[in-house]
């Protein structure tokens, strides 16, 4: 898939842990429009999860949140229009697939399904996602597929969009107007 269809716009930030790229999707969300959605895929398994996700919700009191691990769509409450649609993070998202004992191939194919079916329901999505590749070769078998499956999406879905932003250190650089590798 090329683009996404509806005439929907997709922005791609990605970056290291702590590196700036959800505070930079949520300041280009609020320029988008009133109508925004945040999309977490967190799970909280414990007390510090949960702090953080109770944190994160009071970070974007002007955003409706919609909480899901995985299966965006089925849930997706679908009676509204959105201006933007923010999903924080892909790399959480495709960690709760593969923990659900998804095939790489349905992991996939799940968060592109889940992104055609945002395009119904706003004219831009923002995605954010870890950047897991730049470390060294991870020493367990999950953690390099993950890693390997993690790097092809980023690949697959910044081809897809119109704009791709990389943060490192609070800084965010815009990507997109770099010649795209086919």
């Amino acid at each position: 898939m090329d683009k996404l269809p509806n005439n929907c716009s997709l922005c791609l930030i990605s970056g290291g842990a702590r590196s700036g790229k959800s505070r930079a999707a949520l300041s280009l969300a609020r320029q988008v429009g009133e109508q925004r959605l945040f999309v977490a895929t967190a799970q909280a398994f414990d007390d510090e999860m949960t702090s953080r996700i109770d944190a994160h919700r009071m970070e974007r009191p002007d955003f409706s949140t919609f909480e899901k691990p995985f299966d965006l769509r089925e849930t997706f409450p679908s009676d509204k229009i959105w201006d933007v649609i923010l999903i924080d993070c892909l790399t959480l998202w495709l960690s709760n697939l593969l923990l659900s004992e998804f095939s790489d191939a349905a992991a996939e194919e799940s968060v592109y399904e889940d992104l055609r079916h945002f395009s119904n329901f706003t004219k831009k999505i923002i995605l954010v996602s870890n950047e897991v590749g730049l470390g060294i070769v991870p020493e367990h078998a999950l953690a390099r597929r993950f890693r390997d499956l993690n790097g092809r999406l980023q690949q697959g879905i910044a081809r897809m969009s119109d704009e791709v932003y990389f943060a490192v250190m609070g800084t965010v650089i815009p990507l997109h107007s770099f010649p795209k590798v086919t």
